[in-house]
C-alpha cells in the first residue's frame, strides 16, 4: 500500500508541468487544498436555468411521467420555480404549479436529518454520537451491545446492522410505528457499523430518538424547529395534511407498463414519516435548500451549528466502492447521499421513490452555492434524477455531458422485479392434490407478525394477516403449497409467494411458512 501511495505521488508530481502548461487543466484554488476543484463554466447557473424548460420537456416526453415541479436556489434566493404537466393524468385541467404539493418520499430523510441538527443545536444534551438507549428507555435490538451503543447517527447513516427495508413488511400489514419499532429486537442483525443497509425504520428510530431526547413527538417537533421558522406552510409529516390539500395535491401515478402511469393508489407513510412521510411543494423546499447552502443560517438567523451540520453532509459509511479502480466511491452521511463530482466538487442530495407513484430528488453543489429540487408524481423511473443531473452538468461544464434519462432509467428497473419464490414460475401442470380445507384452516401464531388466520371458503383458502386483518386469497399450487398474490409498495406487479403448510397425515397443519415474510427467517407461523 505504501509503495502504491509513493508511486501515486510520483506520478502526480511528474504530471504537474504538463498540467501547468495547459491552462484549462489548472484547478481553481480554494482556501485549502481539499477545496481545490476544476473551474466552473462561466455563467453556468444562468445557462442551466434557461435550459430547464427544454430539459423537462425532453425527459417528460421520454418518460411520460405525468407531472413535474422544480425549484432552483442560488446566492441565497430562489431563482426558478415552475410546474409542468398534470396533477392527475385523467384531467387535462389539473395543471402542476410550483405550489402543488407532492409526497417527497425519501427526500424526507434529509429533511429529518436537518430537523435533528436543529434540535441538537438548541439542546446540547445529545448529538449524533448519543446512544439511542441513553435517551429512549426500553429501546432494544437483537444484540445487547448494539442496543447499548448504537447512536442516533448510526441509524441516520443506515449502519446499525438492521437488514435492508426491515419493518416495511410490518407497515404493509397495517402495524403502527410503535409496534414496528418494538418488534425489531427479534430481527437478526448484520455486523454493526460496517454494514450499510438502507432501512426506513432505521431512519425512523434515529428521528424518534431525537424526539425522545427533546421530549415531544416527532411531527410537532419538526414543525416547530424547521417548517414554522422557514415559513414552510405547505410542508407536513402528516398524511392527513397532504390529503387536506385537496385539488392542489399531485396524485400518485403507479407504473402499469413501460411509459404508462395510472393514479391507482394512495400511500400513507405516517408510520415511517421521518423516512418517507413529508409532503411539500418546491417553493417550501427551496427555503430548506437555502438553509443548507448557507451552512445552517436563514435570513441572517443561525439555526444550525455548522459543526453539527457538517457530519450529516459528509461521508459516514461507504455505500458503493465501485467496480473498477477508476470509479469514485459513493457514500452516505446522516440522511444525505454525499460524493465528489468529476471536477472534484463535493455534492450532496437524496432521491425519493414510492413504487405506488412518486419519484423525487434534490441536489446541492455548495461550491457553486446552487441547489435544485425536482418532484414528480410518477413511479420512479429516473426522470427526476435525469433533470437534476442535466441541470448540474450545465452549471459545471456548460453543457449536458450525456443523455441522462436512458442512462439512469435502467438503474431503477430493479424496483419492478417481482418478489416471492413463485414469481415468474409456471403453475405445475399435474399438481399433487390439496388436502381438505379443514386441514389448513385455523389460527397460527408468530411473535413478529402476530396472529394469522386461515379461513376455509368452500374449497378455497383465505389468509388473514395484520392487526386489522387484511385478507389474501390463497390459490392452490401443489400439494400443501398455496400461492399468495401480492401487490403494494414493496411488491411489484407479478409478485407471487408460496405459503407452505406442514402437518402429519390425518392430523392438521401445524406450521405455515409465508416465503414473502421469511426474508429474515421470521416467516414461520405455528398453530
Amino acid at each position: 500500500m505504501k509503495k502504491f501511495a509513493a508511486l501515486l505521488v510520483l506520478s502526480l508530481v511528474t504530471m504537474l508541468p504538463a498540467m501547468a502548461a495547459a491552462q484549462s487543466y489548472v484547478p481553481e484554488l480554494g482556501p485549502s487544498p481539499p477545496q481545490d476543484a476544476m473551474q466552473l463554466y462561466p455563467g453556468g447557473v444562468e445557462k442551466a436555468v434557461a435550459a430547464l424548460p427544454d430539459i423537462v420537456k425532453r425527459v417528460k416526453e421520454a418518460s411520460n411521467v405525468p407531472g413535474f415541479a422544480l425549484a432552483v436556489v442560488h446566492g441565497g434566493k430562489m431563482i426558478f420555480d415552475e410546474g409542468y404537466g398534470l396533477r392527475d393524468n385523467r384531467d387535462d385541467t389539473s395543471k402542476v404549479s410550483s405550489t402543488t404539493i407532492f409526497q417527497v418520499a425519501s427526500v424526507s430523510k434529509s429533511i429529518s436529518a436537518t430537523v435533528a441538527a436543529i434540535a441538537m443545536t438548541k439542546n446540547h444534551s445529545f448529538d449524533w454520537d448519543t446512544p439511542v438507549g441513553k435517551v429512549w428507555d426500553g429501546f432494544h435490538l437483537n444484540l445487547d451491545y448494539v442496543s447499548g451503543n448504537a447512536t442516533i447517527g448510526d441509524f441516520f447513516a443506515h449502519r446499525s446492522g438492521l437488514p435492508m427495508a426491515v419493518g416495511d413488511e410490518l407497515e404493509d400489514l397495517g402495524f403502527q410505528r410503535k409496534q414496528i419499532v418494538g418488534s425489531l429486537w427479534m430481527v437478526p442483525l448484520d455486523p454493526f457499523r460496517i454494514s450499510y443497509h438502507y432501512a426506513n425504520f432505521g431512519t425512523t428510530i434515529g428521528a424518534e430518538a431525537v424526539a425522545h431526547a427533546d421530549k415531544q413527538p416527532w411531527e410537532p417537533l419538526a414543525k416547530s424547529l424547521l417548517f414554522d421558522p422557514l415559513g414552510m406552510r405547505s410542508s407536513s409529516y402528516l398524511h392527513k395534511d397532504f390529503i387536506a390539500a385537496g385539488d392542489n395535491r399531485a396524485l400518485l401515478h403507479t407504473r402499469v407498463a413501460d411509459n404508462v402511469f395510472e393514479p391507482l393508489y394512495d400511500r400513507d407513510p405516517d408510520q415511517q414519516a421521518p423516512a418517507g412521510g413529508v409532503s411539500s411543494n418546491v417553493q417550501d423546499l427551496a427555503k430548506w435548500m437555502i438553509l443548507l447552502l448557507a451552512d445552517g443560517t436563514y435570513n441572517g438567523l443561525p439555526m444550525i451549528d455548522p459543526k453539527i451540520l457538517q457530519p450529516a453532509i459528509t461521508p459516514q459509511i461507504v455505500t458503493n466502492r465501485g467496480k473498477t479502480p477508476d470509479m469514485r466511491v459513493s457514500s452516505y452521511g446522516y440522511g444525505f447521499n454525499v460524493g465528489v463530482n468529476a471536477n472534484g466538487r463535493t455534492t450532496m442530495g437524496h432521491s425519493g421513490a414510492f413504487l405506488l407513484g412518486a419519484g423525487t430528488t434534490f441536489q446541492l453543489l455548495p461550491s457553486a452555492d446552487v441547489g435544485i429540487v425536482v418532484l414528480t408524481n410518477g413511479a420512479p423511473v429516473g426522470a427526476a434524477e435525469a433533470v437534476a443531473a442535466s441541470f448540474m452538468d450545465i452549471v459545471q461544464y456548460g453543457k449536458v455531458t450525456r443523455d441522462w434519462y436512458p442512462y439512469i432509467k435502467p438503474q431503477f428497473m430493479g424496483f419492478y422485479k417481482p418478489v416471492g419464490d413463485l414469481a415468474g414460475k409456471d403453475k405445475p401442470t399435474n399438481p399433487a392434490k390439496a388436502r381438505s380445507p379443514s386441514f389448513y384452516a385455523g389460527q397460527y401464531t408468530n411473535h413478529y407478525f402476530g396472529t394469522a388466520t386461515v379461513l376455509a371458503d368452500g374449497e378455497k383458502l383465505v389468509l388473514e394477516l395484520g392487526p386489522k386483518p387484511m385478507q389474501f386469497t390463497l390459490e392452490h399450487w401443489d400439494g400443501d403449497t398455496y400461492a399468495l398474490s401480492l401487490r403494494g409498495e414493496n411488491a411489484p406487479t407479478g409478485s407471487l409467494s408460496s405459503v407452505k403448510f406442514v402437518g402429519s397425515p390425518g392430523d392438521r397443519a401445524r406450521v405455515m411458512t409465508v416465503d414473502y415474510l421469511n426474508e429474515n427467517g421470521l416467516g414461520h407461523f405455528q398453530r
